[in-house]
């Protein structure tokens, strides 16, 4: 028995050395890519190489972020970085979370840290073969105050990049208290101390700029996009001229953003904030020593004193010198746009079926006195609709996205093209939900499953979906075969793109429902 051991040891000995005379650079090398910064390591997923959780830079608390110190050891970049500190209510996979669709990844695991956050994903076809592929950066959602880059199974880039040679990247950033507070009222040392989520993202594209070469990108092909609040944060950053120039195109997915907040009572809140941890409202001020509880019940302390701020960007004057499109930024003129929306967003079960004189008496109670124009708008925008339907349209994104485009337009700049994505699972369960898209244009349906119904439709769905937005990634333009022309919106025509199995383009199809709930919103 003995003897039988040692001849199998000395096979595979004998093996091993035949297999690396043969092999002289190993699986790991294959996958080493040489930052500006330092080496790091990757993994090969099939034809997709992948690196997560880069450090794209450093930041102290609320203060700006800074370029990451450069290092010389190889570093591991196989696993998910930090996700930006958050509550437990605002993560996708809390089953209290007020954003859980029944489709959050219930495998998101990774831990929270204030500086480790600040980094970024890569999937790429090659490292190796010479070319500049186009770069997509999505930016997630969860407004302004929770979120990460693997909230959803469907956020992962690996297929996009697959299906459409280009290089895919996400990335997190500073949330909340922590990345959209303004202290800037306490002077000195906090004289940048406003809009740190945003300023992260452009040191994230600052990172790309100087390292996406070397994953077999384009630094002068990137395109920013991102839903909800990604949309938010990329409308914003279509007005920071420190963004200028680090992006070429943008997609703004049911976050269309017109206006942000304005200094005046976001600098009242930042020193009340200071005072209530016992800290001057000057630049001696130092919330080193708070752990991020601390921070955040010093905010409800105040929201119970009725001192209120809220976290989101500031038109501070430089970093964000005005409203993102109230009118449009002359930051972004030359930046092409896709814009959109879903049908339904926020009505997630739409199961229930209902006569047309149920829907109306709904709408009746909801609309009083403009009901029956309401409900002849509805008709008039979607003659094939069930009557359901119409207790549940959305009009509220829609009409910021509307809104959006026509500030674009009015640019005579580079062209924004409108959509309304109204597929629905053939469950029917959730509609055109807040989302709905996703899964579909990152070529993810496989992997959200529970979302989409993954029928055979849905994969066909995909396909259509998925090369729109690669087709606009690679040049601005979203006309693809398959589809009818999609002509840029403008304020005479109004064309809006309607992506569902039947995709048909028309003009200005709801503009008496939205005049009637302009009131709402």
């Amino acid at each position: 028995m003995r003897r039988i051991v040692l001849l199998l040891a000395a096979f595979f000995i004998q093996m091993a050395i035949i297999c690396t005379q043969a092999q002289p650079i190993t699986a790991g090398q294959h996958t080493r890519v040489n930052t500006i910064y330092g080496p790091i390591e990757g993994y090969q997923d099939g034809s997709i190489f992948t690196f997560k959780g880069i450090r794209y830079a450093k930041a102290e608390r609320f203060m700006p972020p800074q370029a990451p110190d450069k290092f010389t050891e190889l570093r591991q970049c196989k696993v998910y970085g930090p996700q930006a500190p958050q509550g437990e209510s605002l993560r996708w996979n809390d089953s209290n979370s007020q954003t859980d669709y029944g489709f959050g990844n219930q495998f998101v695991t990774e831990p929270m840290d204030e500086d480790a956050c600040l980094v970024l994903n890569v999937w790429t076809p090659s490292i190796s073969d010479g070319k500049k592929r186009p770069v997509f950066v999505w930016i997630h959602g969860g407004g302004y105050t929770g979120g990460s880059a693997h909230d959803l199974p469907c956020y992962e880039g690996r297929a996009l990049a697959e299906a459409g040679d280009i290089v895919t990247v996400s990335l997190n950033h500073r949330l909340n208290v922590l990345g959209y507070i303004d202290l800037t009222g306490l002077g000195g040392k906090y004289s940048q101390s406003v809009n740190l989520g945003m300023q992260d993202i452009v040191k994230a594209l600052e990172w790309i700029r100087d390292n996406i070469a070397l994953f077999g990108g384009n630094p002068d092909e990137v395109t920013i996009g991102g839903q909800s609040g990604g949309g938010g944060k990329v409308s914003t950053l279509l007005a920071m001229p420190s963004a200028k120039g680090l992006f070429k195109r943008a997609i703004v997915q049911s976050g269309s953003t017109l206006r942000q907040a304005l200094p005046e009572q976001r600098q009242a809140f930042g020193r009340a904030f200071a005072q209530e941890l016992g800290q001057p409202a000057t630049a001696q001020a130092d919330f080193s020593r708070f752990t991020y509880d601390e921070l955040n019940h010093a905010v409800t302390r105040l929201s119970q004193k009725g001192i209120r701020g809220g976290f989101s960007p500031v038109v501070d004057g430089t970093i964000l010198p005005q409203h993102p499109f109230d009118p449009a930024s002359p930051v972004s003129k030359d930046v092409p746009m896709l814009i959109g929306t879903d049908f339904n967003e926020f009505t997630f079960d739409i199961s229930r079926d209902m006569t047309w004189e149920e829907a109306e008496a709904a709408v009746r109670q909801r609309q009083g006195e403009k009901a029956d124009q309401y409900i002849a708008a509805f008709r008039k925008a979607y003659p094939n609709a069930q009557p359901k339907e119409m207790t549940y349209v959305d009009t509220g994104f829609r009409a910021g996205a509307v809104s959006q485009a026509a500030a674009k337009a009015a640019q005579g700049g580079a062209p924004a093209y409108l959509y309304l994505f109204t597929w629905k699972p053939e469950s029917n369960a959730l509609g055109a939900s807040h989302g709905m898209e996703l899964p579909f244009m990152l070529h993810n349906v496989s992997l959200q499953r529970e979302m989409t119904g993954a029928s055979e439709k849905a994969y066909k769905f995909e396909k259509l979906i998925s090369s729109i937005w690669l087709s606009f990634i690679k040049t601005g333009n979203p006309n693809v075969k398959g589809l009818p022309k999609w002509e840029p919106y403008n304020a005479e025509t109004g064309v809006t793109m309607i992506l569902d199995n039947r995709c048909e383009p028309r003009q200005h199809h709801d503009k008496e429902l939205m005049e009637l709930s302009r009131s709402i919103w």
